[in-house]
């Protein structure tokens, strides 16, 4: 029975601890992903809230228009800022997108 507990001792260290290490890191690498449904609906996210974001300037184009006291202040210094980082955001998702092509291929 005493030469039964340095045996376990030294099986669960080199054999049991490095496959219980390695599961874990196979199961998180697995976990982080995005599946292709996931990537499917940011997709269709981003595209929505871009055109939510045309509305919401069309309605307040149209209020500046018809109220001359109401100043939308989204489109008189934020246009420009938000059109600055949109071009970002997009030439980003679109360099994202490619490369993701790339790799499936």
């Amino acid at each position: 029975m005493e030469d039964f507990i340095p045996f376990v001792a030294i099986v669960s260290i080199f054999v049991g601890l490095p496959w219980l290490i390695l599961h874990y890191v196979t199961k998180w690498k697995t976990a982080a992903t995005l599946t292709t449904d996931d990537e499917a609906m940011l997709e269709e996210l981003y595209n929505l809230a871009r055109r939510l974001e045309d509305r919401v300037e069309t309605v307040e184009r149209l209020v500046a228009s018809d109220h001359p006291d109401f100043r939308p202040n989204r489109l008189a210094h934020e246009r420009s800022h938000d059109r600055q980082i949109e071009d970002r955001s997009t030439r980003d998702f679109d360099q994202m997108i490619s490369n993701k092509g790339r790799i499936r291929q």
